[in-house]
């Protein structure tokens, strides 16, 4: 298995460094690393070039960023990892494992959110256990899916919002039980502590529920932004 690990980036200067660090003993493994940067103004490029084996410009939003990077990479498996999160040591080795089974499509990492709030540890298991549940993974979780797959289905829907809901249903419909890998991707509280963590927790409950009854990405999207 090549791996290819694709890494969404918008002005991420201050976080871009911890999470490419852990990702050079997989770089030596065989793994290439790509950052797609969505127009960074605080030098994020500059920061991350000496870790990575390919810089990508694109259009700002994951999903297009995603798609971009997906689009350029060598390897038979991509993972799509956020440029806030920190992959365990040896994820590249889980996901080669996953893999062994030829029926697997697609799957993705358990979370853990980094912050001193009580309540971080209770929201990474509800994560956790609801994507056991459903079948659908968020991207903190580290979706990780075939070349093959990713074709098939055509890579990430190009929405604003709620993208990595949009592929797992297109994943789901073809590789119904994605590979849940037990061992955690850390990412940060950042987005709750800067908005509040109840606050946080309501307003996505509220934005995937309205996103599963039918709303519109961008209706969504200015509703996340407060527009």
């Amino acid at each position: 298995m090549h791996l290819s690990i694709i890494i969404p980036a918008l002005n991420e200067a201050g976080n871009i460094v911890n999470t490419l660090a852990p990702l050079q003993a997989m770089r030596r493994r065989g793994a290439e690393v790509i950052l797609v940067d969505g127009g960074s103004t605080d030098g994020t490029p500059a920061r991350a070039r000496p870790w990575l084996d390919r810089i990508v410009t694109s259009e700002p939003g994951r999903a297009k960023q995603m798609n971009a990077g997906a689009a350029l990479a060598n390897g038979d498996t991509l993972l799509f990892l956020h440029a806030d999160s920190l992959l365990p040591a040896d994820g590249d080795e889980w996901i080669d494992r996953a893999f062994d089974d030829p029926r697997v499509g697609w799957g993705r990492f358990d979370v853990a959110i980094s912050g001193t709030h009580f309540v971080f540890p209770v929201i990474a298991w509800f994560m956790n256990q609801r994507s056991r549940l459903t079948g659908i993974a968020t991207g903190d979780q580290g979706i990780f899916v075939s070349r093959e797959a990713f074709a098939r289905i055509g890579g990430f829907p190009d929405q604003p919002l709620m993208e990595d809901i949009g592929i797992c249903l297109r994943l789901r419909a073809h590789w119904p039980r994605p590979v849940f890998i037990d061992s955690k991707i850390v990412t940060s509280g950042r987005r709750w502590e800067k908005h509040g963590v109840w606050r946080t927790i309501l307003l996505m409950w509220w934005l995937r529920f309205n996103y599963h009854c039918g709303a519109s990405p961008e209706s969504i999207h200015r509703a996340y932004h407060g527009k």
